[in-house]
């Protein structure tokens, strides 16, 4: 299950994410992110995965392509501090 809370500022539109990144729950997400993107006014796009226990595979591709196309990606802890510092590592080798 994932829990996905939208928070809205001046500056950035957040996405906290809590629970596991899997199966039907990437396909959730990917809607949530596109939503946010229709209503940005040149604002960022900020991902906060701390509250995120599991990524799979289809998760992982979708925060790195979410990351491709100027996101930002936050969170802390083991798992996804590891994740965080692979996919910005595709992205930007030599960071």
């Amino acid at each position: 299950m994932l829990r996905i809370t939208t928070q809205d500022s001046p500056n950035q539109i957040t996405l906290k994410l809590e629970g596991d990144l899997s199966g039907v729950e990437v396909c959730e997400f990917l809607n949530a992110w596109r939503d946010a993107r229709r209503s940005l006014d040149s604002r960022l796009v900020v991902v906060e995965l701390s509250g995120v226990g599991r990524v799979d595979r289809a998760g992982e591709y979708l925060l790195a392509l979410i990351r491709c196309h100027g996101s930002q990606l936050s969170g802390c802890g083991l798992v996804i501090g590891d994740l965080l510092e692979t996919i910005n590592n595709e992205i930007h080798p030599g960071r």
